[in-house]
């Protein structure tokens, strides 16, 4: 089989190459799926350049969200079956096959084509336990969204508006801004024109936002602090623009709000069934047209690194997805 590997740490596009590798066996627990589309995640770029949380040993294969096949189960496997069409995350599925625990797949919402369901798991559930589990996220409250134009912000939009909230998006640029609005936010904001700390109190009348779900984290998260509502609540998703925050406790006691981090990859090693409650509860948002991944690329497999590159660039909106093999051709080793 074809796979992706990072042979090196450095940019996605020097980092990456196809090799050949023996296509995998599932162990006990495990499932062997045949890939159909891999979603791309900043975490792809970390990967590559060594500054993920996790670091693989060299060499190794990147992706960590796909939507895919199975075509062969493990012993004791029982969750899913041969020739489901599911998803998973899992570090190194970019690849024509692969194994993955048994715990990380789920089934495909049958409205979702394989793209965009390659792109449903990690930023929607990412959005939901930070605006229903963290935040606590009411029907009228306002929800400030960073980075509103990529996919963990599209996500955040869509999941915003569908629990009843009035959604204002940041972007970077004016050809994000439809991104976002397209996405459902109300009111979009471009950060290098705009002041959104001014907009975003003149909009909520000077109440402020009360949840700020922010991806960026630095500068960002330090003006937010301005604009966020009397019992308002931070949710510091991550630090995309490339600066970690220190949080000014004294000021979040004076102005009465909240700062409440978000690691979503830990619920599966502590609480694995919430994701799964999650899950039904996106396939039922997903397959009644409510929520529903921005994908606004589809490449081929060998195109994947170039993509990757992008994303590390910050010129992609919405979500990449790498085409991986036709399902026409998809049938049990």
């Amino acid at each position: 089989m074809e796979a992706w590997q990072v042979t090196l740490n450095g940019e996605p596009i020097d980092a990456m190459g196809i090799a050949v590798l023996e296509t995998p066996v599932p162990a006990p627990g495990e499932v062997l799926l045949r890939t159909r589309a891999v979603a791309l995640n900043f975490p792809d770029v970390l990967l590559a350049r060594g500054e993920y949380q996790v670091r693989p040993e060299l060499p190794f294969t990147p992706g960590i969200e796909l939507c895919a096949d199975v075509v062969a189960l493990g012993e004791g496997v029982t969750n899913v079956s041969v020739g489901e069409r599911v998803v998973a995350t899992h570090i190194g599925v970019m690849a024509e096959y692969v194994v993955v625990p048994a715990r990380v797949v789920f089934s495909a919402p049958s409205a979702l084509s394989d793209a965009e369901a390659s792109a449903l798991m990690i930023g929607y559930q990412t959005g939901y336990f930070g605006l229903h589990r963290r935040a606590n996220l009411q029907p009228g409250e306002t929800l400030l969204v960073h980075a509103a134009a990529g996919g963990v912000g599209t996500a955040a939009v869509q999941l915003g508006k569908a629990a009843g909230a009035t959604v204002i998006g940041v972007v970077g640029s004016d050809a994000k801004r439809q991104v976002a609005l397209d996405a459902g936010a109300d009111l979009v904001i471009n950060r290098r024109d705009e002041d959104f700390v001014t907009m975003v109190n003149d909009f909520t009348q000077g109440r402020g936002a009360d949840v700020i779900y922010d991806p960026v984290g630095g500068e960002t998260f330090q003006r937010s602090t301005k604009c966020i509502a009397f019992e308002g609540r931070i949710i510091v998703v991550g630090f995309a623009g490339g600066e970690i925050q220190s949080a000014r406790a004294n000021h979040a006691l004076v102005k009465n709000y909240g700062i409440l981090g978000l690691h979503w990859g830990l619920y599966e090693k502590k609480a694995p069934h919430l994701i799964a409650e999650a899950h039904e509860e996106l396939t039922r948002l997903a397959n009644s047209g409510v929520i529903r991944p921005l994908i606004s690329e589809v490449v081929d497999f060998e195109q994947a690194a170039d993509a990757v590159q992008r994303l590390a660039d910050g010129t992609t909106v919405g979500r990449i997805a790498v085409r991986v093999s036709d399902p026409e051709v998809v049938a049990p080793l």
